[in-house]
């Protein structure tokens, strides 16, 4: 009786056991790891490909970034009005094999074009090496639309879904998600960097090419399964509801010709072609007007201003450590610390949260961000800052210098590519200008992680069913315009004695976008208060 009694219980607990770890919830989370790390293996790997298929000049990844901003904006409205429609299964599978397969495509160009570069040279003149580049960015530009689309409805829809009402099971399931994005970030670049290195790009592309497929197969068989544990993914409110749907419907009737006008203007009308762009124009239109009338269109549009900034760990802040002697592994060992940073901010949010609400943790957020961001204005006067608007000589170099490194010299990290040997030439007279500015930088990840979760919870409580994809959509192009302009900037002030200038304009972007959400949170509590 007592063998039968605990080989019951072993059942049971087993049983208890298989099924959590096949919940919805840890399938969403194995199937979002898997996408982002292979996001940032492919974006990582990517901008490498591009300096080595150009001669090792920055072009083709300076044309590739400003195709993916544009892209974004132009067609994130349309993005995410294609995910309202639809139902989710068939968004979240259309963009999973959209991401995947272009991915896969780019690489087996890639392949083709490193491994026979010289005779692909030779034809056509030379063009069919342009008619090579141009599909890589294309492809690329694919896969970077459908990861956008894939990102809104997993992230911001389906687990809004998942948790119903539950709003403090939203935010551990958006912390968790910031958390494995935070670590996925140091270690992707790293295996595939590695492959690299000690292989060569074929492999590279060969390592990326079957990461895809495998992770297409197991997302695609995890996806399926959360849809079906959770019914009331497959309910999808209307699109259109209440005084929008009969506005609409009635301009519908208005617009509707008679059958006599339709028939006479068959052939006075604009062409086919002129049509759907106008449709789609309205569309564009339409999705901005949605997202301007939100009740958190203040917060969202302050987090939209925290990407016009240099004080991050992007190619830009990183180039400029190293104009100033600070190495490779330095700047490795920086970013790790970066990235804990970013996970001490995860934490926060959840404990703030539940201490003090949504809406306070954003103001809390925002005043830590800010003012650890102070020390990077410190920085800009501190011993040892080049900062210097009136003898400032952007194309100043050694003669004897390369404009671009041989292969042996380069080093891969995160986000940029590192040369040995620069940080010999460039040793400032003090380190304390460059300790303030990274020691801002890294202590301001903790704020700006809770404040960014703290806006994708409000927008995911606040936004209807029926117009997550669009705002989302809209919320990402905002986010991409921003970018750009951070990155005009740069091109305008691209010295390391202009960097101080870059550091004030981005200070004065955060304090305006933590600005709009104080003012979203004043307008909250007057609404509450009546």
């Amino acid at each position: 009786l007592r063998g039968n009694v605990f080989h019951g219980l072993v059942v049971c607990v087993l049983g208890a056991t298989l099924n959590s770890l096949l919940g919805p919830r840890v399938l969403v989370y194995v199937s979002c790891a898997l996408s982002i790390w292979g996001d940032r293996m492919w974006h990582f790997a990517l901008s490498v490909f591009l300096i080595e298929l150009y001669g090792r000049n920055l072009l083709l990844t300076a044309v590739f970034g400003l195709v993916v901003a544009g892209s974004v904006l132009l067609f994130g409205v349309l993005i995410g009005d294609w995910i309202d429609r639809k139902p989710r299964n068939k968004v979240a599978h259309a963009s999973l094999f959209l991401q995947n397969s272009s991915v896969t495509t780019c690489c087996i160009v890639l392949m083709l074009v490193f491994s026979y570069k010289n005779e692909i040279e030779g034809v056509w003149q030379g063009w069919l090496t342009v008619a090579c580049y141009v599909a890589v960015i294309i492809l690329a530009d694919l896969a970077s639309l459908a990861s956008t689309a894939l990102a809104i409805t997993i992230q911001r829809d389906w687990i809004v879904v998942m948790t119903g009402d539950n709003r403090s099971q939203l935010a551990g399931m958006n912390a968790t998600i910031r958390r494995m994005d935070q670590i996925i970030n140091i270690f992707a670049p790293l295996s595939v960097g590695q492959v690299m290195t000690w292989a060569s790009n074929v492999i590279g592309c060969g390592f990326i090419l079957g990461w895809n497929l495998v992770s297409l197969l197991v997302e695609f068989l995890f996806l399926s399964k959360v849809y079906q544990l959770v019914p009331q993914l497959a309910a999808k409110p209307r699109r259109c509801t209440g005084d929008n749907f009969l506005k609409r419907q009635l301009e519908l009737i208005k617009d509707q010709p008679s059958p006599l006008e339709a028939q006479q203007d068959m052939t006075s009308r604009f062409p086919l072609g002129l049509r759907q762009i106008q449709r789609l124009v309205r569309t564009c239109c339409d999705g901005w007007k949605t997202y301007c009338g939100q009740t958190v269109f203040l917060a969202g549009l302050g987090l939209a201003f925290l990407y016009t900034t240099v004080l991050g760990f992007d190619c830009i802040t990183t180039g400029y450590a190293y104009t100033q002697g600070i190495g490779g592994s330095l700047l490795s060992l920086l970013m790790a610390i970066s990235a804990f940073s970013g996970l001490v901010g995860t934490i926060l949010f959840t404990r703030l949260r539940r201490s003090y609400g949504l809406v306070h943790t954003g103001l809390i957020s925002s005043c830590l961000h800010i003012g650890c961001l102070l020390l990077c204005v410190f920085s800009v006067f501190a011993p040892g800052s080049p900062f210097d608007l009136v003898h400032v000589s952007a194309f100043e170099r050694n003669i004897n210098q390369p404009i671009l490194p041989g292969r042996s010299a380069i080093h891969w990290t995160n986000n940029t590519v590192l040369m040995d040997g620069a940080q010999e030439s460039n040793q400032p007279e003090s380190y304390v200008s460059i300790i303030l500015l990274f020691s801002g930088v890294i202590l301001a990840r903790i704020g700006l992680w809770s404040f960014d979760l703290t806006v994708t919870q409000l927008l995911q409580e606040n936004i209807a069913d029926s117009e997550r994809g669009t705002v989302n959509g809209v919320q990402c192009s905002m986010n991409y315009l921003m970018d750009l302009i951070h990155f005009i900037l740069v091109i305008l002030a691209p010295a390391p004695q202009q960097f101080g200038l870059l550091v004030f304009i981005s200070i004065i972007f955060v304090i305006m976008g933590h600005t709009m959400y104080f003012v979203y949170a004043q307008l909250c509590e007057g609404v509450e208060m009546l």
